[in-house]
């Protein structure tokens, strides 16, 4: 009777984190950039245990943005983002902005990351251009290009209300280039590069905000990435509907069963007490 009774507290316990963990993903299903959390088991003598709670770092679906400022990207790794005190992070969800001052920012201020370009594209590192297959090989926190990053900045003349003071528009490219275009889109001149960013193992980052990661030991050092930059779309949550609510269905039955085989367990005491008192 002990061993089912444990058993029975262990099932209780497990599923209770099942379900919670089944509940975030079903309330964030619209939740731009989420990511679903998938939640594995560890059997034991005496029931289950649960392992790590892992990240789905499967592809969301890509959908329009709140402004042409927002983008999308496809492929592996993430943005790059800076707070004001110099610390990294990296983000999936590409839904930023121009700020007043022109920077290009996250809905809670961190700076978006990018590269400075000339106007043939190519990356400068001070005042020389990088060759592309050196920048692609480099560490994104130095190596043999030693390519800083820089803040994105598209500010507004307001003597003309021109983009740096002569582009009517910007684009952004698949590449990850943001584009100043003027004269009706005849000229068009690279300005920065969006900083894309991966890990030889994403799933040990560790999550500080929502949607936001920083590195780890576990993680590794952050590599440049490669995946292709959208304008105008943002991605949407990852989270599988059906499979979550088919799952979440099967942990409360499994809850339930649990629960009443505590309360089965906790008579069968109370009696095998009354009887050694009598």
């Amino acid at each position: 009777m002990r061993d089912a009774f444990i058993n029975a507290l262990n099932t209780q316990k497990i599923t209770s984190e099942w379900v919670a963990s089944l509940s975030e993903n079903l309330t964030n299903i619209y939740t731009p950039g989420y990511r679903e959390q998938k939640f594995t088991f560890k059997t034991f003598l005496n029931g289950s245990i649960a392992e790590d709670r892992l990240r789905n770092l499967s592809q969301g679906k890509s959908s329009p943005g709140t402004s042409d400022e927002n983008i999308f990207l496809e492929g592996s790794g993430y943005f790059a983002i800076r707070n004001d005190e110099g610390r990294i992070a990296y983000t999936r969800l590409g839904e930023f902005k121009f700020d007043g001052e022109g920077v290009y920012r996250t809905h809670d201020g961190q700076a978006v990351q990018g590269y400075i370009l000339n106007d043939k594209g190519e990356i400068m590192n001070g005042a020389k251009p990088v060759d592309a297959e050196s920048f692609v090989d480099t560490p994104f926190d130095g190596g043999a290009a030693s390519v800083p990053t820089t803040n994105i900045k598209l500010w507004k003349d307001p003597s003309n209300g021109k983009y740096l003071g002569k582009y009517e528009e910007f684009e952004f490219a698949g590449d990850g280039i943001l584009y100043g275009k003027a004269d009706g889109g005849k000229i068009k001149t690279p300005l920065y590069k969006v900083a894309v960013i991966n890990f030889h193992n994403p799933q040990m980052l560790f999550q500080v905000a929502d949607g936001q990661f920083i590195e780890t030991e576990e993680s590794g050092r952050p590599i440049i990435g490669r995946g292709e930059v959208r304008g105008g779309l943002i991605e949407l949550s990852n989270v599988d509907f059906d499979t979550n609510t088919a799952y979440y269905q099967q942990a409360q039955m499994q809850l339930e069963l649990a629960n009443q085989l505590i309360k089965s367990h906790k008579q069968l005491l109370q009696n095998a007490i009354e009887l050694m008192g009598s």
